[in-house]
């Protein structure tokens, strides 16, 4: 007895159309695999298709024995320009495929593609030219590149035919051509045939492309029989090569068919191979290291040559990683030869169905890869753990008869442009924050990811960009070495300022040392920590600005981490530096771990600590006032070292000029579109009365995916309220332009004319605390002692009276008008606008395209006495936008920790409180989805911490009780204010010990535990735990139990604080 293979729903007459994302169809069949497991069934119109999804059925239909490739789907679209050639033949059935691969297999050997060595590295070098010669400043987007490296390199090797890819501004007519072909072959393949039938204009274009193409085709080989050339190449062989089993050689369509398969098939793969693995590089900076280590110690600064080719291990599994999470041909298609079974009987599949292998996903099967098998690990394929993989587990270039023939080619092709690259250049990413975007024809590749290459050699040079690309609206282009400081007369001593920094803190500190620079006798250069990864300055004092996340660097200072803390020498004798550290006590284990890091190693290693290191906590009183401290001992400690001389005055560095009177509307500044996300829904969650809660939906910008517990990053404005009180105060209408120009590094758009309210509305904060330095400014700014007596007293009462109360700089302006401060120094003082991070409440099995967000709104009462009430920036940004509205967000992702498992068998231990339910809501909604798909599905518990069920309890009349009925969560709520309806429990940690025995059945089924809330959420679950924990074992004191639970839920326990 066979069982059903599962299905989405479908549509009359259209099946399952809608269900494939027309543009990325490969990750809509990721989802519904991860939604349905191992195999699932489509209805396309009237096309069934099965998909495969796990080893053991990849293995199973890769037995030739008893399945077939077949050309169906997009293939077979494809199959209109490619004919018979070796990709897309019919075989049996069609004996040019025979012929041809009889013939052509001897040209990629493993010996003749050593042969075209010279041809290669011709073409690697002017890649390699070409970004040396374009400078690090300039942004450089890889997948275009390389798609000229290959296809250029197969011309070359394999028809001695040059393209010249590099010395034309755009890329040659047949990538345009191909490009449209390919992904129209994809799109066709499942759009209803009465709809293609309308089409004419894009059936036009389509054979157009398809001429395109074969003209190139055309013309390579009437080059080839005007100048003949004594080669043993693969296009000789085409056209002069007699077939010793048939006598035959091959008719002259099927070698035009032939040439087009190697021109496609012979680039498009291997560019995306090779973007993909510099991706994976830059975002996995122990492997860069390893990898640059390698190739340093086997080949240092030599050519590399044919001889080095399968002889650098690390090199190797970095590749075979990278085909194993990215393979550029995700799918592939074969068919039964007679009607049969999968899984031991267990699914009946008749012969001749189109049957989809999902390599992509089988190659993420966590029963052979384990838990972590979406991570980027080359270590996995090392030391003979590659060999020793189960069969068919890693599956990249097809198999059987009809595997790749180019493997040898491409993979000696990879190398050699990998090695020479990393010989060359440091690479840094030109947006740290980019999270993998990805764009299909029949291949995939990365899209949008843009890097930088810095020469190895020479001096350093520090590239200053910015945290995230939602902070580069109106700023300045990224520029090489940036000077931030200019000085009149001699040239001063060369100051260095590195940062790390994610939301803008790290690198709004850097910005005001490098501002600041000139009026203490310093010449400033500003530029991220990666930007300076193996090139630390010497000639001059180093600044190092830098946050941790969760104990981890940075985006932009991950590869300078890595690297200082491989070093093993006194490497860093010649560098004189000091630290400040920014972070959050609330995560006592790893607080300032990296800024401690960078500065006890660089001590270790030889270099002079100029200053102390500074730490500044988020979660206290004294953030800014910290850094401010610290940047005054720097200041004291470089002037003493370096014997400069300060001016005197602290230089604003910004100059506001009024460039319209306000009778004309600037032109808003904006994001490129690919950044702006649009609001679907926004609904109030609580109660009349209650603190409200919001449940938002946004449509995600196109090709950007998402994963459970990931955050979304959202650039908000400041209230309109409060951009009124400025406006005000300053005297100025909020249509009046002004430009802004700075002598220094600044997130301020400059200039360009701006209105004052868009400037004040999206590029500064103005709510934040006013610091102690921000007093003193204030204070010399006014000759009223009055005024000046209670900014005294501000300072010397700091944390109660402005802290505390959350007075703002403008604040103090309202209430002290005799203070005259000018609208740039105003400017120059405030932070700037900083992203704000919340975790996105929805799964993608829902709605890949879309994510919802759970959120707080803070409007309180203003400690500071005003009659207004307190606006948080972002959740009163969130709380008024409306259905249609644009907004500038980016996905980021969350700690690899805090995803549910992708065994959906693992039971879930979540507990929080109010918005903490945002990323559980995600997990919860996930395991319903797969629930409701036909998978086997553990019941979690979730702990929920609210006011009552009346007020707040988020969901509860709608998702958590669904969910609940389906069998997917059993719900504990904790009422603080109605205890009696939760068993007289008023906290989750009071919920937690009243149901202790289920924690502990849920520990021994093998759970995870997910913590999300306030640091003292976080805290007492934990001290609810240890207590369990000390019940069960009463001899254990308090420090035996606590190293006990560290123990047993190491690798089981994820949190994700916030306040």
């Amino acid at each position: 007895m066979t069982t059903p293979i599962p299905s989405p729903p479908r549509i009359p007459f259209l099946g399952n159309v809608t269900a494939l994302d027309k543009d990325l169809p490969f990750q809509s069949m990721n989802l519904l695999a991860k939604q349905y497991g191992e195999v699932y069934q489509l209805t396309i119109v009237s096309r069934k298709i099965l998909v495969v999804n796990s080893q053991r059925l990849v293995n199973e239909v890769s037995d030739e024995r008893r399945f077939r490739k077949m050309i169906g789907g997009g293939l077979a679209e494809v199959r209109r320009a490619t004919g018979d050639g070796l990709f897309t033949a019919h075989v049996p059935g069609e004996e040019n495929w025979y012929i041809a691969h009889r013939l052509l297999m001897p040209a990629f050997s493993t010996t003749a593609v050593h042969g075209m060595y010279d041809d290669m590295m011709d073409i690697v070098s002017q890649l390699a030219l070409k970004w040396d010669r374009f400078g690090p400043q300039h942004a450089i987007d890889p997948a275009a590149d390389f798609t000229r490296l290959t296809l250029d390199a197969i011309a070359l090797s394999s028809m001695s035919y040059r393209l010249n890819s590099f010395y034309r501004e755009e890329p040659h007519p047949f990538v345009y051509a191909m490009g449209d072909f390919l992904y129209e072959s994809m799109t066709r393949a499942n759009r209803p045939g009465i709809v293609q039938a309308l089409k004419r204009k894009t059936q036009a274009q389509y054979e157009e492309d398809q001429k395109i193409m074969l003209s190139l085709v055309d013309e390579i080989i009437q080059d080839r029989k005007a100048h003949p050339v004594d080669k043993n190449d693969l296009l000789n062989v085409m056209l002069n090569g007699v077939d010793k089993e048939t006598g035959k050689k091959l008719p002259d369509e099927n070698i035009k068919q032939n040439l087009l398969t190697f021109l496609i098939a012979g680039h498009e793969t291997t560019s995306g191979m090779l973007t993909f693995a510099v991706y994976y590089l830059l975002k996995n900076p122990e492997a860069m290291r390893k990898l640059r280590e390698e190739i340093d110690a086997t080949i240092g600064d030599r050519v590399a040559s044919v001889k080095d080719v399968n002889k650098l291990p690390y090199l190797l599994a970095v590749m075979r990683e990278t085909l194993r999470l990215s393979p550029s041909a995700p799918g592939r298609g074969c068919g039964a030869i007679e009607d049969t079974t999968l899984a031991d009987g267990k699914y009946a599949v008749p012969k001749g169905i189109n049957i989809v292998v999902n390599v992509a996903m089988a190659q993420r099967d966590p029963l052979v890869y384990g838990d972590d098998a979406d991570e980027f690990r080359p270590e996995r394929m090392l030391d003979g753990k590659f060999e020793a993989l189960p069969p068919n587990a890693w599956q990249p270039f097809g198999y059987g008869m009809r595997a790749c023939i180019g493997r040898a080619f491409a993979w000696q092709e990879v190398q050699l442009t990998l090695i020479t690259l990393f010989q060359k250049f440091d690479l840094v990413l030109h947006d740290p924050s980019y999270e993998l975007r990805v764009k299909q024809t029949l291949t995939i590749k990365p899209d949008g990811l843009r890097i930088h290459a810095i020469p190895r050699a020479g001096r350093p040079r520090l590239l200053a960009v910015p945290s995230s690309a939602l902070l580069q609206q109106g700023t300045k282009s990224t520029t090489d070495h940036v000077q931030a400081s200019v000085f009149d007369g001699a040239a001063k001593q060369a100051l260095y300022v590195l940062y790390g920094s994610n939301t803008g803190s790290s690198e709004a500190f850097a910005q005001r040392i490098a501002s600041g620079a000139a009026s203490h006798g310093f010449r400033a250069s500003i530029g991220t920590l990666d930007s300076a990864t193996a090139h630390v300055p010497t000639d001059g004092p180093v600044a190092i600005l830098t946050a941790s996340y969760e104990g981890k660097p940075t985006d932009n200072a991950a590869h300078f981490v890595e690297w200082l803390s491989a070093l093993k020498g006194r490497e860093m004798a010649n560098v004189a530096y000091s630290v400040f550290g920014c972070g959050n006590r609330d995560w006592v284990q790893t607080y300032q771990r990296i800024p401690k890091l960078c500065d006890e190693t660089l001590a270790e290693r030889g270099a002079e600590r100029l200053a102390p290191r500074g730490e500044g906590d988020a979660a206290s009183g004294d953030f800014f006032d910290s850094f401010d401290k610290w940047e005054a001992q720097f200041w004291e400690a470089l002037t003493e070292r370096y014997q400069t001389t300060a001016s005197g005055a602290e230089s604003v560095g910004l100059d506001v000029k009024t460039v319209d009177a306000g009778t004309g509307r600037a032109e808003l500044l904006r994001q490129p579109d690919a950044t702006l996300g649009t609001v679907v829904d926004n609904r109030l969650l609580t109660a009349s009365g209650a603190a409200p809660k919001r449940h938002i939906e946004f449509e995600l910008p196109e090709q950007t995916t998402y994963r459970a517990g990931d955050y979304l990053a959202i650039l908000p404005v400041n209230p309109a309220r409060d951009v009124h009180r400025v406006l005000a105060r300053f005297g100025f209408s909020a249509e009046q332009e002004v430009m802004v120009s700075s002598s220094g590094p600044t997130s301020l758009p400059t200039n360009k004319a701006v209105s004052l309210s868009t400037l004040f509305s999206g590029y500064v904060e103005l709510s934040q605390p006013a610091t102690k330095r921000d007093l003193r400014i204030l204070s010399d700014a006014t000759t009223n002692d009055g005024t000046k007596k209670a900014l005294e007293e501000y300072s010397n009462s700091y944390s109660e009276l402005v802290f505390g109360k959350r007075l703002s700089m403008l604040d103090i302006l309202e209430a002290h008008p005799d203070i005259k401060l000018s609208l740039g120094a105003f400017l120059s003082i405030l932070p700037s606008m900083r992203i704000r991070q919340y975790s996105i409440s929805s799964s993608p099995l829902w709605n890949p395209q879309h994510a919802t967000l759970t959120i707080s709104v803070l409007e309180t009462p203003a400690l500071s006495g005003r009659i207004e009430p307190f606006l948080g920036v972002a959740s009163t940004f969130l709380a008024g936008l409306r259905p249609g509205d644009k907004v500038q967000l980016a996905v980021r992702a969350s700690s690899s920790e805090f995803h549910p498992p992708s065994d959906p068998s693992v039971p879930l231990v979540m507990f929080c409180a109010g918005s903490g339910l945002a990323p559980m809501r995600g997990f919860l909604q996930e395991r319903a989805m797969q629930k409701e798909a036909g998978r086997d599905i553990a019941k979690s518990l979730l702990f929920f911490g609210c006011r009552s069920p009346k007020d707040d309890f988020l969901y509860g009349d709608s998702d958590l009780r669904r969910w609940a009925e389906l069998g997917v969560v059993d719900v504990r709520p904790a009422f603080s204010r109605a205890p009696q309806e939760s068993e007289g429990c008023k906290y989750v940690q009071n919920r937690v010990w009243h149901d202790r025995e289920d924690v502990r059945a849920a520990y021994n089924a093998g759970c995870k535990f997910f913590v999300c809330g306030a640091s003292k959420i976080a805290a007492g679950v934990k001290e609810t735990l240890i207590a369990i924990i000390k019940e069960g074992k009463p001899e254990l004191d308090d420090s035996q139990a606590e190293d006990i639970f560290q123990e047993i839920t190491s690798g089981r326990f994820a949190t994700d604080i916030f306040e």
